[in-house]
């Protein structure tokens, strides 16, 4: 029987190969009854295509990133899964498709590779994958903190908080995964700005403006993603004072569309008498000294009685007096 013909007589192998995204693998095939003269047929006439050895898509002129992740996994074969930029990718956390489709498998498995597969072992497999979601893939959060291994501590700090914008995982699940990776790059940091995030916190900068000017300069602790009116928020406010500061990240910033709405939202604060500043990725992340005796200025102008105290950076006391 023509191999196509078995597949639309069997509900239960159509679904599998339509889940599959078209493809199927030699050993499935047999299993259905399909021979490998069959086989042979499909590929020659060109119904199929050959992803990989051993691997076939039943529906040629395919050839998206979900097919290439797909096949790779079925060519690796069980168990597999995919991690680090692929797993990124079909969480969502990030856009750029990978070149090479990266897979995690047990660290005792031996797995064939080739060009355009990565293939990593790890002890703790079992432990760091979710094989709930489709295409199977480590976990939204040993994703994250995967690439955050030997990577700036804004970079992952980024996509923690992008993974949290997306109610894929919260910062106690991070916090969790976390505790189990010993080796972890920046852990003592990290574990310090998951806090943070689960304060409200929403991307690296307002995560370093929490860290590096508010706290570590002894400014009031505002009120995070707090509601100002008309179902808007603001990513930080002093209550007392009636000043809301925002960071402005590049990401949900870019644009017109977005300069409108920010206009939009601080024209409705200044109608409460609320005063609104935004600070961007340079003054947290190259200035935060400066940055907290300008803040602390605004505050006292505002009503603020207390005092902005020097960090531990080299030469932030100098600043704070010249401030004063």
């Amino acid at each position: 029987m023509l191999a196509d013909r078995v597949i639309e007589e069997s509900p239960r192998l159509r679904a599998r190969v339509s889940g599959q995204s078209g493809l199927i693998s030699r050993a499935q095939a047999l299993e259905a009854g399909i021979g490998g003269e069959a086989i042979r047929w499909a590929v020659a006439s060109g119904r199929w295509t050959t992803s990989h050895p051993g691997v076939y898509l039943t529906t040629p002129g395919r050839d998206d990133w979900e097919v290439r992740a797909v096949a790779a996994l079925l060519f690796v074969g069980r168990p597999a899964a995919l991690a680090g930029p692929s797993a990124a990718l079909a969480w969502g956390l990030e856009r750029r498709e990978p070149e090479s489709v990266h897979l995690v498998v047990p660290a005792g498995r031996r797995a064939s590779t080739r060009g355009g597969i990565d293939v990593m072992r790890s002890r703790r497999f079992d432990e760091r994958i979710d094989d709930r979601a489709w295409p199977h893939r480590t976990t939204v959060e040993h994703t994250v903190l995967d690439l955050g291994m030997r990577s700036p501590l804004d970079r992952v700090l980024a996509l923690a908080a992008r993974a949290c914008q997306q109610r894929l995982t919260d910062e106690a699940r991070l916090a969790q995964a976390l505790a189990g990776r010993p080796d972890q790059t920046h852990r003592a940091l990290l574990r310090e700005c998951l806090t943070d995030l689960g304060t409200g916190a929403e991307s690296a900068a307002e995560v370093r403006y929490i860290r590096d000017v508010e706290r570590a300069h002894g400014l009031p602790t505002a009120l995070r993603q707090e509601h100002i009116g008309s179902g808007r928020r603001c990513d930080n406010l002093y209550d007392a004072e009636q000043v809301v500061l925002e960071v402005d990240g590049r990401l949900g910033h870019e644009g017109w569309a977005a300069r409108v709405r920010d206009g939009i939202r601080d024209r409705g604060s200044a109608r409460l008498g609320r005063v609104t500043v935004r600070v961007f990725w340079t003054d947290v992340a190259v200035t935060p000294c400066e940055l907290a005796a300008e803040v602390g200025d605004l505050l006292r102008v505002r009503g603020w009685r207390g005092s902005v105290r020097p960090c531990r950076r080299r030469g932030c006391s100098s600043i704070m007096r010249t401030a004063a």
